[in-house]
């Protein structure tokens, strides 16, 4: 089984009022030096099988379709290297 990742993030045309408000924060809890913050969506996604280009097209689809607002997101599709099972030692 392997990991496919979608991260959702606006358009950097698009206000983003969370992000903002994570910016005004961070001085006054001491982090210093940040000039912008956006916020965005982690979608992991468990797929069956081998990730190809079928599967990796069956993800954007869905990402298109359902994931992101392609109006005001845009998105990327990325596999996750492997690595250890939960449960598992290190």
């Amino acid at each position: 089984m392997a990991r496919v990742v979608v991260d959702v993030m606006l358009k950097p045309e698009i206000l983003d009022p969370q992000g903002q408000a994570v910016q005004r924060a961070l001085p006054r809890l001491g982090f210093e030096g940040i000039t912008d913050v956006r916020q965005g969506k982690r979608f992991e996604l468990d797929v069956e099988g081998p990730v190809d280009d079928a599967a990796l097209a069956r993800v954007r689809e869905m990402a298109e379709t359902f994931l992101a607002n392609t109006v005001i997101e845009d998105f990327t599709v990325r596999v996750e290297a492997a690595g250890p099972q939960e449960g598992a030692p290190a």
